[in-house]
């Protein structure tokens, strides 16, 4: 399994393609936008910069790396001839099934069609293809160079030769693969967004400040980053996403969205990636001190 395609090259998908070419696998990354492409390797190319730097490769596995990169507009031209497909485009899930429909029909028979999705049921992702069996979650974490978590879901159909397989390839990234079965959230966000959630909702209610309740929690708790700074981080759109996906699930009240978050989203104010959250974007310098508690 060498040549692995990439759906969306957005903060998780240009991470993803990133890890998959610096083990030295052929990746095509795929978005409907060139401008996207264009702006994921630039990412790309930065955070090798950064390693570089830090003299955790050379410059010849800088550009050995990105020469095992290349870039497709067109889906069914960007997933000939691949061994597994990845799909990383936005947390919506009738995109997520349009795409699944899509690498049916395109893709070879064998290929195995994975989802990065951090909360959509990969049963229901699967159903919509004539391979169930062949159809796992691979949720990775962000900055996913850096992380060492891959969440392996297995959908009701995923067939244990699936799950072997991309287990075995998890090893090979130098990941650390988590069996999980499909439930709304799987574990990372059933646990993380309730909390993040919480935190939402003590500001709203007038409890303490933003930079107040991220101190408590990063001294108080040892968490790397405060839940309002790890929102910003991930975007409240995705963080609101996953939370209406358990909600709907599970049907309990506890994982109702905020309404501060609900109205932050609304007012287009989703943290690090639109300039503001909770926290002021506006100044790179404040925005690179954030995410770097977090990437250390």
């Amino acid at each position: 399994m060498k040549n692995i395609a990439v759906i969306g090259a957005g903060t998780m998908g240009n991470g993803i393609a990133h890890t998959f070419a610096q083990y030295n696998y052929k990746v095509n990354l795929i978005d409907v936008s060139q401008a996207s492409l264009d702006k994921g390797i630039a990412t790309i190319t930065k955070n090798l910069d950064r390693m570089l730097a830090k003299e955790k490769i050379s410059e010849e596995e800088k550009q050995q790396t990105l020469s095992n990169i290349s870039t497709f507009t067109n889906l069914e031209e960007g997933v000939k001839s691949t061994s597994l497909v990845l799909e990383a485009a936005t947390e919506n899930v009738d995109l997520k099934l349009k795409i699944f429909r899509d690498l049916d029909s395109f893709c070879d028979e064998d290929t195995i069609l994975a989802s990065n999705t951090s909360s959509i049921s990969i049963t229901k992702i699967a159903a919509v293809t004539k391979r169930p069996e062949k159809v796992i979650g691979m949720h990775f974490m962000n900055p996913v160079p850096i992380m060492k978590l891959v969440e392996i879901i297995k959908g009701y159909s995923t067939s244990e030769a699936t799950f072997k397989t991309v287990e075995e390839l998890s090893t090979k990234l130098k990941k650390v693969p988590v069996e999980v079965n499909d439930y709304p959230g799987f574990v990372a966000n059933r646990i993380l967004m309730p909390m993040i959630n919480e935190a939402v909702e003590t500001l709203y209610n007038g409890v303490a400040g933003v930079k107040e309740i991220d101190t408590v929690m990063m001294l108080g708790m040892a968490h790397p980053m405060g839940p309002l700074a790890l929102a910003d981080f991930i975007g409240l759109d995705v963080c609101l996403s996953i939370l209406n996906v358990m909600y709907d699930g599970f049907k309990n009240p506890k994982y109702a969205p905020c309404p501060l978050l609900v109205n932050m989203v609304m007012a287009g104010k989703l943290g690090a990636k639109s300039g503001e959250g909770f926290y002021d974007y506006s100044q790179n310098r404040k925005a690179e001190n954030v995410s770097s508690q977090f990437t250390k």
